[in-house]
């Protein structure tokens, strides 16, 4: 099926980034298309950590997030693989909130603002030409004046855009493994941990109806010299930290299965590609370490809008679009960016980040600092 009608904006991808520019720009007036290749409401493989520099933004959308009774974060504990615990306390804070639930109510306040949501829909390919966006997907072919890439860590059209860090060897900030599961488990409420093993951190928080996110990230290699069994990763790796095991095995385990993510990088990423906006972690990742990436996700999406509005106004051309863009980007998000990659640097190897846990207790100051320069401003 193609639809002859040229719609202003399409969204390819239906995280947190996307949903939350397609309310944006939908009650701005303008026509906007939303793909997700899921159908909501779905589990994503996340930490589930937001910081409160998001709440206000969140809250204009139309979330009411002050009547979700959510727990509100405000300490944070790390600890080594040999289980040396630190804590430090979060000065913006945050709160805890499932994919499943947030996603889900964004997606019903896109649908209600105008936004027409194509679910279980996968987008193959995007072409662009005349000053306009050719999408072509499984509910049909689709023509827009601005295309924007949402698609997530790493989709099928990171592959088909010949995107650098796709063709990159497994080494570096490449090649991760994402684990997540919903469990039941006596932690307490305002704390989030981020627990240290060989070549990787898993992180726990509370999110809502008494549950909490437990999520950890690690090496490919580490799952394949493992058989490529989670459930032995886990007891051979994991178990070493003390604070792990006592986790696993005592906790109330909600998901049969734990969902799973795999080829995550944390390599540089382009803006914009083919003239396609890129935001949230399609734009570039934070280390889950730092525990931001959502809030980056938002505020990408409120960046996007503004320069979207004055192209489609026609005060600025799609040159500056996407050049300003960028610079909006940079500007806001690199320095994060590079401090999470050399906080990701001191953690892997269990003799160095047992020595850094122990550097760190001895200088507070520095573990908030390092906190505060992976945290933004409220917008």
């Amino acid at each position: 099926m193609t639809d002859t009608t040229i719609y202003d904006v399409s969204i390819m991808g239906g995280g947190l980034a996307g949903l939350a520019l397609s309310i944006q720009l939908s009650r701005l007036g303008y026509s906007v298309l939303l793909f997700e290749k899921e159908t909501y409401p779905f589990h994503k493989v996340c930490g589930e950590y937001i910081s409160m520099e998001s709440w206000n933004f969140l809250e204009g959308l139309g979330v009411p997030l002050s009547q979700l009774n959510l727990p509100l974060i405000k300490e944070l504990v790390l600890t080594a693989p040999d289980g040396t615990k630190l804590s430090a306390p979060l000065d913006l804070g945050g709160f805890g909130i499932s994919r499943y639930t947030l996603d889900e109510r964004l997606k019903n306040i896109a649908v209600e603002t105008g936004v027409m949501v194509y679910e279980n829909c996968k987008v193959s390919d995007v072409t662009f030409d005349n000053s306009l966006f050719s999408i072509s997907a499984s509910s049909g072919i689709f023509t827009t004046k601005v295309c924007c890439g949402s698609f997530g860590k790493r989709s099928n059209l990171d592959i088909k855009f010949k995107r650098p860090f796709t063709s990159k060897t497994g080494k570096g900030l490449n090649n991760y493994v994402g684990i997540k599961y919903h469990i039941r488990t006596d932690h307490p409420v305002d704390t989030i941990a981020l627990h240290n093993f060989s070549n990787g951190y898993c992180g726990i928080s509370r999110i809502e109806n008494d549950q909490y996110c437990l999520c950890y990230l690690t090496t490919a290699s580490n799952l394949k010299d493992n058989h490529h069994s989670i459930r032995e990763m886990e007891e051979q790796v994991l178990y070493k930290n003390p604070h792990l095991r006592e986790i696993f095995t005592e906790s109330e385990w909600i998901f049969k299965e734990p969902i799973t993510i795999s080829q995550i990088s944390f390599s540089k990423k382009k803006q914009v590609e083919n003239h396609i906006l890129t935001l949230g972690d399609a734009a570039g990742m934070i280390t889950p370490l730092c525990g931001n990436g959502m809030s980056m996700a938002l505020h990408s999406s409120k960046l996007a809008t503004a320069r979207i509005h004055k192209f489609l106004q026609q005060r600025i051309d799609r040159d500056e679009l996407e050049s300003l863009y960028t610079a909006d980007w940079q500007r806001m998000f690199s320095k994060r960016l590079f401090i999470g990659r050399i906080i990701q640097s001191m953690f892997g190897q269990a003799a160095v980040t047992n020595i850094f846990v122990r550097v760190m207790k001895l200088f507070p100051s520095l573990t908030r600092w390092l906190i505060r320069q992976t945290h933004g401003q409220p917008f």
